[in-house]
C-alpha cells in the first residue's frame, strides 16, 4: 500500500525523469507521430518468411488450389503493413534530420513498397542457392528442410537478404531493425549494407560479424567467430560512406575466429583462410593463410595415488 509520503516521493521522481527527457533530447522522441514500430516490423518479417518458404512457416498443408489465393492474401496484407512502416520511416527521417527530401512521402513509400514486393521472386531464387550451399557444404545436414527450419546461419542470411533489398532502396531504419533482430536471436551480425553474392553459407555462425561495406562474392563459406570488419573506427562519423570493410572474392573458405579487417584488404578468389588468423593486407588468389602452429610440449607425470574419500557422517 502506497503512503502519502511514498506518493510524494514518486511524484518528485517522475518530475526529475521528465526534466531529464528535455536535457537529453537525443534519446527521447516525445510528441512525434512518425516512428516505425519494431514489433510490427518483426511480425512483417515472419510474414515474409511465410511467403518465401510456403508450407514451412505459418499456414501448413496448403494445396495447389489454395496456393494462389493464400499468396495473394498474404501479399495484400504485407503491402498495407509495409507501406505504413516505410512511410513512417521516411517521415521520421525528415523530422529527426530536419530535412525535406520527400515532397510526397506517401507516393514515395508506395513506390518503394511495390518495388520491394516485386523483388520477392528473385529473392527466392537467391535464397535457394544459399540453401543449396548449406546442404552441399554440411555433411551433418540431413535435408534442405533441416537447414530452413533449424540453421541459425540460414535464418540470419534470409533476414539479411530481405533487409539488404530494403537498404538498397534507401529505406531508413527498417533494414537495421530486421538484421539486429536476427542478430539478437542468432549471434550473427550482418549489416544490411553488406553486398553478398549467391551460394553463401555460414556454418554454426555464433559470433560472426560482417560490416556495412563488406563485399562477398559467390560460393563463399564462413564459420563461427569470423569478423569481416574495419581496421579502425577512430574517425567516427567522418568515415561514413567510405569503404571500411574487406572484399572477399569468389570461392573463399574462412575458418573459425579469423579476423579480416580493412577496406583495402582483398581476399583473392579460391583462397582458404585458416582459423584464428588476423589479416590486414590482401591475400592472392588460391592461397592458404594460416597461423604457425604453436609448439606443443609434453612431459610424463607419475600417476597420483588414488585415495578414496569417506563421506562425512551426518546426524539428524
Amino acid at each position: 500500500m502506497t503512503s502519502e509520503h511514498d506518493s510524494h516521493n514518486l511524484q518528485q521522481l517522475a518530475e526529475a525523469i521528465v526534466v531529464s527527457y528535455h536535457e537529453h533530447e537525443d534519446i527521447q522522441y516525445i510528441g512525434a507521430t512518425w516512428l516505425p514500430n519494431r514489433d510490427t516490423i518483426i511480425a512483417l518479417l515472419r510474414q515474409l518468411r511465410e511467403v518465401l518458404f510456403p508450407g514451412f512457416f505459418g499456414r501448413q498443408n496448403l494445396t495447389e488450389q489454395e496456393l494462389l489465393l493464400h499468396t495473394s492474401s498474404m501479399i495484400a496484407s504485407m503491402r498495407d503493413t509495409l507501406f505504413d512502416q516505410v512511410r513512417r520511416a521516411i517521415r521520421h527521417r525528415e523530422q529527426r534530420g530536419k530535412i525535406h527530401d520527400c515532397p510526397d512521402c506517401d507516393t514515395t513509400a508506395a513506390a518503394l513498397t511495390d518495388e520491394f514486393l516485386g523483388s520477392l521472386p528473385e529473392l527466392r531464387r537467391i535464397l535457394a542457392t544459399d540453401a543449396k550451399a548449406a546442404f552441399d557444404g554440411d555433411p551433418a545436414a540431413s535435408s534442405p528442410d533441416e537447414i530452413i527450419f533449424c540453421y541459425p546461419g540460414y535464418f540470419a542470411i534470409t533476414t539479411y537478404r530481405i533487409a539488404h533489398q530494403l537498404h538498397r532502396l534507401q529505406v531508413p531504419l527498417i533494414p537495421r531493425i530486421m538484421t539486429e533482430y536476427a542478430h539478437s536471436l542468432t549471434g550473427i551480425d550482418i549489416h544490411p549494407g553488406a553486398d553478398i553474392g549467391e551460394y553463401f553459407f555460414i556454418d554454426h555462425g555464433t559470433g560472426v560479424v560482417i560490416g556495412e561495406t563488406t563485399t562477398i562474392g559467390r560460393n563463399v563459406k564462413i564459420y563461427q567467430g569470423v569478423t569481416l570488419g574495419a581496421l579502425s573506427t577512430r574517425g567516427g562519423q567522418q568515415l561514413r560512406g567510405s569503404k571500411r570493410h574487406p572484399t572477399i572474392q569468389d570461392d573463399v573458405m574462412i575458418y573459425p575466429n579469423a579476423s579480416i579487417l580493412g577496406g583495402e584488404t582483398i581476399i583473392g578468389a579460391g583462397a582458404t583462410i585458416n582459423g584464428n588468423v588476423f589479416i590486414t593486407q590482401s591475400v592472392p588468389p588460391h592461397t592458404r593463410v594460416s597461423v604457425k602452429h604453436p609448439e606443443l610440449q609434453y612431459r610424463n607425470r607419475p600417476p597420483r595415488e588414488f585415495v578414496q574419500q569417506q563421506p562425512p557422517d551426518f546426524q539428524i
